[in-house]
């Protein structure tokens, strides 16, 4: 903003100016008023009018003379200066003021010129917060402090369509669309960041991001005679500014994203949520009528064969054509969805209640098996498929969602048993213990080939940097209308069947691959630790094998760290530590996993090649709160840091949890509250995210 600008001292014309014009002024007065005091001392005034007239008059062109001669002087310099103010009022900065010899008017030269350096620099800030503005990619719009637009940048005239002049004077709200205005509150819309639909000139609804903020003017006003130093400035609320974010974009991405985790991206019918999400529904509005739902669950038969013949993309295909076969013969109405890789799943609503529907689900079922029994063609060889449908009904079988599921997948494994191609109705007895365990032990043979297991990390962070050091590979069994199935349901399964070697042995190879692939985008993912069971502890070529998948995938084997339970530990000690010291030998770090839980003593510790102690989330989650657990945590901290050993805390969920940590000097820490278990590519973003100082 323009400053009033002020003299040193009050304005004087120059010296010699003066000097010359008082003299002059002094000869035209004095010269007539002398030669008539002559005059009539002589007596002679009346015979010397004339000629005293005539010297007056002279006197007086004289003066006239020497007053245009000394306006001529001054017109140059004036002229000069004012030429100045002209350019200054215009706009223009650029041009310095002339050079003016005369002392006096050089100091307003100075003067001006100083006002015009002033300008000038002010003039180049705004034009540069022009250039800012017009430079984003983001609307701003500025409002007076009622809401009405003062301004807008370039990006705010390509968003809404309207030049800057009209937008100017208008409401912010018009800008919105009509059913959006009700909503659009001043006060609220300068403290948060809201989304809106706007309206462009053209009509088209264009969703925005808005946040706001008041514009304040805290600079003071001139100073009161009764203000102090010491007096904060006044404040003035003059208006507002708006930035507007086009998340026309982000909102596609969101319905795509949407639409994915609803529809299965091969088949384009339900997926396992979606198809459950819809079930729930069909089952309530089944009780509020009172009527029955029938729920099919299908599986292929020997998928894996077409898989390893002809390839993934040939088994994709054949997925294809089942869910287009399903989709075509199911009743009018009835959903088809898929679960999980081979296995589809089918509701039928509105069967009349108390009727015989048994004979009308066997029709559709034996439709089904036959339709999609037909041939079709794989590179050109014709290939037959073959279904186990099994068959549940609510309210009879089952009257929620989830038994629902479990007990039509019984009933399947019912007709798989018996050869497949075939259907089943689910009894009772199929939901017994044991044969849930039987059922469960039979997809867990099919995991490994169906891909079923995932692997998940857990971010382990060092308390003393902040720094992403590692992570824990958790092992999850994905199971086709069961969800997630944690490992201590199915690991003892595992063991009993001796499937926990090759399950172990795929962990890994998985593990393994994963850290090559994130060695070639980060220098250092630091260390990931695996679980360790018994029966692969007790396998004779268990070191031997190990060994060879390091190589295999390039892996150094300090990268990783085998966890082991007390009670491993303590199970034939002797041979276990030998078996220990051997992986050490091979370069394997080795952790005791929940330590606290087991009955290790402080001796067999000391034997045991042990790099680290993990503390069970169970004492870790009251630590904060607890005194007794609170002694127990710091104890286990301080015994690992006697023993040379780093000490993790497992199952980390709040801050206070955090700080307690840190404060007992624990190494490690790992759980929710630095984020979710997630898959190799989320945990790479992280790391790559840290690398490049972004966390």
């Amino acid at each position: 903003m323009m400053q009033r600008m002020r003299l040193k001292g009050p304005f004087r014309l120059p010296k010699r100016t003066m000097l010359i014009a008082g003299l002059a002024l002094l000869v035209t007065t004095c010269v007539p008023i002398l030669a008539a005091v002559i005059a009539l001392a002589r007596g002679t005034l009346g015979e010397h009018v004339v000629l005293l007239a005539g010297v007056a008059v002279s006197c007086l062109v004289i003066g006239a003379l020497v007053g245009l001669f000394m306006v001529r002087r001054l017109r140059g310099p004036i002229r000069s200066l004012v030429g100045t103010l002209d350019q200054l009022r215009d706009g223009d900065y650029t041009q310095p003021v002339a050079a003016v010899r005369e002392h006096e008017f050089a100091d307003l030269a100075a003067a001006i010129e100083r006002m015009r350096e002033k300008l000038r620099e002010t003039t180049i800030t705004k034009n540069y917060l022009d250039v800012v503005l017009n430079s984003m990619n983001d609307a701003v719009l500025v409002t007076t402090p009622d809401g009405h637009i003062m301004r807008g940048n370039d990006a705010a005239v390509q968003l809404f369509g309207w030049s800057e002049a009209e937008l100017a004077g208008r409401e912010i709200t018009s800008l919105l669309a009509s059913d959006e205005r009700r909503n659009f509150v001043l006060e609220r819309a300068v403290r948060e960041t809201r989304e809106f639909m706007i309206q462009t000139q053209g009509g088209e609804a264009v969703p925005v991001s808005m946040s706001g903020s008041k514009i304040i003017d805290t600079r003071s006003t001139e100073p009161k005679p009764d203000m102090s130093a010491a007096d904060p400035p006044e404040s003035r609320f003059e208006g507002c500014i708006f930035v507007a974010h086009d998340i026309t974009e982000r909102k596609r991405a969101e319905r795509r994203i949407r639409y994915l985790a609803r529809y299965d991206t091969l088949t384009k019918i339900p997926n396992r949520m979606q198809f459950q999400h819809l079930l729930q529904q069909a089952i309530a509005r089944a009780h509020r009528s009172g009527t029955a739902l029938a729920l099919l669950y299908l599986d292929l038969d020997r998928f894996k064969d077409v898989n390893d013949t002809f390839g993934h993309s040939a088994g994709d295909r054949t997925l294809e054509i089942l869910s287009e076969r399903l989709t075509r013969v199911a009743p009018k109405g009835a959903i088809v969805g898929r679960l999980a890789g081979d296995e589809f799943a089918v509701f039928i609503e509105s069967l009349p209640a108390g009727s015989d529907y048994r004979a009308s689900l066997t029709a559709i079922a034996r439709q089904l098996l036959e339709d999609v029994s037909r041939a079709f063609f794989l590179n050109d060889t014709e290939v037959y498929l073959t279904l186990s449908i099994g068959i549940a009904i609510c309210p009879d079988d089952a009257s929620n969602t989830i038994d629902l599921i479990r007990n039509a997948d019984a009933a399947m494994y019912h007709s798989k048993q018996g050869g497949g191609s075939n259907y089943a109705f689910y009894t009772p007895e199929m939901n017994a213990e044991t044969v849930e365990r039987l059922t469960l032990k039979s997809k867990l043979r099919r995991s490994l080939e169906r891909d079923e297991f995932v692997i998940l990390y857990q971010p382990k962070v060092d308390l003393a940097t902040g720094r992403l050091a590692g992570a824990e590979a958790l092992l999850r069994w994905r199971l086709p209308g069961h969800g997630d199935i944690p490992p201590s349901y199915f690991i003892p399964l595992a063991e009993q069947t001796n499937l926990i070697l090759p399950i172990g042995e795929w962990v890994l190879r998985r593990v393994c691959a994963d850290y090559r692939s994130w060695c070639d985008h980060v220098p250092n993912p630091g260390r990931v630790s695996i679980n360790l069971s018994l029966k692969q502890l007790q396998q004779a070529s268990f070191i031997t094998r190990f060994a060879s998948v390091f190589r295999e995938y390039g892996v150094e084997p300090d990268r990783l760290e085998l966890e082991i339970t007390e009670t491993t530990l303590m199970s034939n000690a002797p041979r276990t530590v030998k078996t220990l010291r051997e992986l050490r030998d091979l370069g394997i770090r080795l952790s005791i996993d929940d330590f606290g839980t087991g009955y290790s003593s402080l001796s067999a510790l000391q034997q045991m090649p042990v790099e680290t102690l993990k503390i069970d989330q169970s004492f870790v989650r009251n630590a904060a709160i607890v005194r007794d657990d609170a002694t127990f945590v710091r104890t286990i901290i301080e015994m690992g840091r006697n023993l040379d050993m780093e000490v993790v805390a497992e199952g980390v969920e709040t801050r206070e949890q955090l700080d307690f940590l840190r404060e007992r000097g624990c190494h490690y820490a790992q759980g929710r509250l630095f984020g979710e278990p997630m898959t190799a590519a989320a945990l790479l973003a992280l790391l790559k995210a840290q690398e490049h100082g972004q966390l």
